[in-house]
């Protein structure tokens, strides 16, 4: 294989302008850069990329940890984060977990050995105590609210966004209301729960446990809520669903069954997708892309060393009125 020796014989110029060249640098002159692109060419030369990183100290890759890849909360996400990471001349390594903690803490092992310069932590099972010691590697960006971590992170402020949705369906005249989250014991999922409790406190409605759902993540989740809600003696007449998708099961479930949006059951999204709009379905904008696209932008400057101290960034939420109340 060819060396860099080799492309500064043929092309008759020093070691040093290949070097510039390879590593394009501004600071060549046309006809120099020109006759060593034709001897790379002319001797079918590839750089040595693990050499490269040896050299830099950087692989210009940054791992995405997130639980699972089909599902458009994170598609969202994912979408914000490779915009900039293309921007930037980065590539991005999906690493799925499960919510695994085993799974979790091999990516952070990545981090530790070089193998990654970075990591955005979409979503996780692990405790930040445990992911905090890894941040001496590199950059660790959460999209949840971390407090004073040396994490950093990108968030909304849950637990107001969900208590905005509920007062909204107290506006309208509901008391009998109930919910639906992913996971029972997440950080965002504990703040959305507590909302609820304090806002249906408030109007002195007891907590009907019957009506909180869990494990919500996909359309046929929505349907399967729709039909448990159908075999209960007295059921809620709204529901706060943090995700389009589910509450998109729930309507069209609702339909078949004779259920009415809004005049017998008011639903509510969380995370304003497209589907949302098709559903005609009232909604909380949680700024998916705007929250990827931050996190990378905060891991980019720590790695560039722009900035090394830790950063939090709280996204401001959007109640999107449609039909579906």
């Amino acid at each position: 294989m060819a060396n860099i020796k080799e492309i500064a014989k043929l092309a008759k110029v020093s070691v040093s302008t290949v070097s510039r060249v390879l590593n394009d640098h501004a600071y060549v002159s046309g006809d120099k850069r020109k006759a060593v692109l034709e001897a790379i060419e002319h001797l079918n030369y590839s750089r040595n990329m693990s050499a490269v990183q040896l050299i830099n100290g950087k692989t210009n890759v940054i791992g995405v940890m997130l639980p699972f890849i089909n599902h458009p909360y994170f598609t969202g996400l994912v979408e914000g984060i490779s915009a900039e990471a293309l921007k930037n001349n980065y590539q991005l390594m999906l690493c799925q977990t499960d919510y695994n903690e085993l799974n979790e803490i091999n990516v952070l092992k990545m981090l530790k050995t070089k193998q990654i310069d970075g990591i955005i932590i979409c979503s996780k099972h692990m405790p930040l105590d445990q992911i905090e010691p890894y941040a001496r590697y590199g950059p660790i960006v959460a999209c949840e609210d971390v407090g004073s971590s040396p994490v950093s992170s990108v968030f909304l402020d849950h637990y107001t966004s969900f208590r905005r949705g509920i007062n909204y369906l107290i506006e309208r005249g509901h008391r009998h209301i109930g919910f639906c989250l992913g996971r029972n014991n997440g950080v965002n999922s504990q703040m959305r729960r507590r909302a609820y409790v304090d806002a249906l406190t408030s109007i002195q409605e007891a907590i009907r446990e019957e009506w909180i759902f869990y494990q919500s993540y996909r359309i046929e989740d929505g349907v399967d809520v729709l039909r448990k809600l159908l075999q209960m003696e007295t059921r809620p007449t709204a529901l706060l669903v943090t995700s389009d998708q589910v509450a998109a099961g729930i309507i069209m479930e609702a339909g078949k069954n004779g259920l009415r949006v809004p005049e017998d059951l008011a639903v509510i999204g969380f995370d304003n997708q497209p589907i949302a709009e098709v559903f005609d379905l009232t909604t909380i904008d949680n700024q998916l892309y705007e929250m990827g696209s931050q996190a990378f932008r905060i891991a980019y400057d720590q790695i560039m060393k722009i900035r090394e101290l830790p950063e939090y960034r709280e996204l401001e939420y959007r109640l999107i009125e449609r039909s579906s109340v």
